[in-house]
C-alpha cells in the first residue's frame, strides 16, 4: 500500500551579492570580451573591425547598464516607494510598481527635500503650540489667582474679627461675592471658548433685526457707559430695518463684548458709535470708539486670551471682565463664516467691523 507523503521544499533564498563580487564579474566578463576581440582582429577586414569594435561597446554598455540599473536604479526606486507609502502612511509590503521611473536620484532627493520641509514646519509649529500652552496656562493661573485671593481675603478678615461690625460685615461679603462672580464669569467663558473652539457649539440661526438687537444692547449698558460718561450713539435711525440670519443670543453677546470693550478701555467723556449698513447679501455692522487707539505692533493680538495691550493694568483697573470677551467674540463671527477687522491708530480710535448674511426677500 503506497503511502502519501508530503516533503516541504526549503524557501528559495535571494542570491544577495556584494559589490565587490558584482564589480569583479563585470571585470571578467569586460576582459572576456576584450581578449575575445583582440583574438580574432588580425584575421579581420577594416570593416569588420569596427563592427566587432561596436558589438564589443554595445556589449559592455549593455552589461553595465544593466547592472547599474538593477543595483542603483531599483535599489533607489525601492526607497522611493517606501518613502510614497510613508507619506500615506500605508505601512505595508512595498510593491513594484514604482521601479524604472525616470531620474530617480532627483525625485528621491527632491522627495526628502519636502519632508524635512514638512516635518521642520511642524517641529515649529508644535514649539509655537506649546509656548502658546504655557502663556495659556499662566494666565489662566492669574486669572483664576486674583478672584479667589480678594474672596478669601475678605472671608478670612471677616472670620478674624469683622463679623461683629455688621457694616463692615455687608461690605466685605458685597465684595467677596463679587469676585466670585468674576470667578465664575471667567469659568464660564473658559468653556465658552473651548466649546467654540472644538466646533461643538452650534449656531441656532434664525431672521432677526439688528437695529432691534443694537437697542437692546444699549439698555444693557448704559449704566455702565455712565459711570465713565461715555455717550452711546445709533447712527441709524430706529425704524431702518436690517434683517439678518444668524444666530441672535450670539451676535448679541458678540455686540455686547465690543461695546463694553469700547467703554472699559476708552476715554471718559468719549462716544462710541455703532452703525449697520447693508450690501448686496450681507450687512456690515461697524462699532467705533474715539478712544486712545490701539498701538499697530499690536492690532494682531487684540483677540488672543487674556491679551492686554498695557501689561501693567489689571482686569479690576479695566472694569472688570474675563479677558475672553473678544476671542470668544472672534470665534462667533468667524462661526457665521465672517471675520473681525480692527482699524485703529494712537490717538485716533478703534474701529471693529464683521458682516452677516442678510435674509433673503
Amino acid at each position: 500500500m503506497a503511502t502519501n507523503s508530503t516533503q516541504t521544499k526549503p524557501p528559495q533564498q535571494k542570491v544577495r551579492l556584494s559589490s565587490q563580487a558584482i564589480a569583479i564579474m563585470i571585470s571578467v566578463l569586460v576582459a572576456g570580451i576584450i581578449a575575445a576581440y583582440l583574438a580574432i582582429s588580425p584575421q579581420l577586414e577594416f570593416r569588420q573591425k569596427v563592427l566587432a569594435l561596436a558589438l564589443t561597446f554595445s556589449a559592455c554598455f549593455l552589461l553595465v547598464y544593466f547592472s547599474y540599473e538593477a543595483l542603483i536604479f531599483r535599489e533607489i526606486n525601492n526607497i522611493y516607494a517606501g518613502l510614497e507609502k510613508f507619506k500615506r502612511k500605508e505601512f505595508k509590503q512595498m510593491s513594484t510598481k514604482f521601479l524604472f521611473r525616470p531620474d530617480p536620484l532627483k525625485r528621491i532627493k527632491d522627495e526628502i527635500y519636502l519632508l524635512a520641509e514638512r516635518n521642520q514646519k511642524e517641529i515649529e509649529e508644535l514649539k509655537r503650540l506649546q509656548a502658546m500652552r504655557r502663556e495659556f496656562l499662566a494666565d489662566v493661573s492669574h486669572e483664576l489667582k486674583t478672584p479667589i485671593f480678594a474672596a478669601q481675603g475678605f472671608i478670612h478678615t471677616l472670620l478674624d474679627g469683622a463679623m461683629d461690625d455688621e457694616r463692615v460685615r455687608d461690605k466685605f461679603l458685597q465684595k467677596a461675592a463679587k469676585s466670585l462672580d468674576g470667578l465664575d464669569t471667567l469659568v464660564q467663558d473658559l468653556i465658552t471658548i473651548s466649546q467654540l473652539e472644538k466646533g461643538v457649539v452650534q449656531m441656532h440661526k434664525s431672521h432677526f433685526d439688528l437695529n432691534e438687537l443694537a437697542q437692546e444692547v444699549f439698555e444693557q449698558l448704559e449704566n455702565k457707559a455712565n459711570s465713565r460718561n461715555i455717550s452711546l450713539h445709533l447712527l441709524n435711525a430706529p425704524e431702518d430695518l436690517f434683517e439678518v440670519l444668524a444666530d441672535r443670543g450670539r451676535i448679541k453677546q458678540v455686540l455686547i463684548n465690543l461695546i463694553d470693550n469700547a467703554i472699559k478701555y476708552g476715554r471718559e467723556n468719549g462716544n462710541i458709535w455703532l452703525s449697520f449698513q447693508d450690501g448686496k447679501k450681507k450687512t456690515l455692522v461697524t462699532v467705533r470708539d474715539d478712544g486712545p487707539g490701539i498701538p499697530k505692533e499690536h492690532l494682531n493680538r487684540i483677540f488672543e486670551r487674556f491679551y492686554r495691550i498695557d501689561k501693567s493694568r489689571t482686569r479690576d483697573g479695566g472694569g472688570g471682565g474675563s479677558g475672553l470677551g473678544l476671542a470668544i467674540s472672534k470665534h462667533i463671527v468667524e462661526a457665521h463664516k465672517s471675520t473681525i477687522a480692527v482699524f485703529s491708530e494712537v490717538g485716533q480710535g478703534t474701529t471693529l467691523r464683521f458682516k452677516l448674511p442678510k435674509t433673503k426677500l
